[in-house]
């Protein structure tokens, strides 16, 4: 594998046998509030030895990358799909070495994969947004110190579009 560029990032599961560059600065991140997140990640924290994906006030925080600046160097072999319904587009990419939650990505559709921020530790980016929190538990407190947003804001939609006009574009 080439050495990373100063944007770029690489994160390893928790043994260090499956490893992922993620390629530049990230579109946006984001704690996630929706069933879908959080029965994903329920049911990846099932998994023997693995490592809690939720926070405390349980969302799932995650870091997207446009899915062309998301590349496995090593260990692709032990990453496996883990979806919540068995025709969903979404797939929660675990390394079954360890049961690291990687990333999720999709069989069709968005042009993004969302990086389980709790893979970069210490070195993750600052939260910027809580979405979906009309989803939260009833007694789970939301913190202030990002804005929420009880769906997808707007902001977080125009990072999107932004995003896929830049992979429109090449840039």
């Amino acid at each position: 594998m080439s050495e990373p560029k100063q944007d770029d990032t690489i994160i390893r599961c928790s043994c260090g046998n499956v490893e992922v560059k993620l390629i530049g600065p990230p579109i946006v991140c984001a704690a996630c509030y929706c069933q879908d997140c959080n029965a994903g990640s329920g049911q990846i924290e099932a998994l023997p030895n693995a490592i809690p994906v939720r926070n405390a006030d349980g969302s799932t925080s995650y870091i997207l990358y446009r899915n062309d600046r998301v590349k496995c160097s090593s260990g692709a072999q032990l990453l496996q799909g883990h979806k919540i319904k068995e025709k969903s587009a979404t797939n929660r990419a675990v390394a079954t070495c360890c049961n690291s939650a990687m990333y999720v990505n999709f069989d069709r559709g968005p042009h993004w994969v969302s990086v389980y921020r709790t893979r970069l530790a210490k070195n993750a980016p600052p939260l910027q947004m809580r979405i979906n929190t009309k989803f939260r538990q009833a007694n789970s407190h939301i913190p202030n110190d990002v804005p929420s947003y009880s769906t997808f804001s707007v902001s977080l939609v125009a990072k999107l579009i932004a995003s896929r006009i830049g992979m429109l574009l090449r840039q």
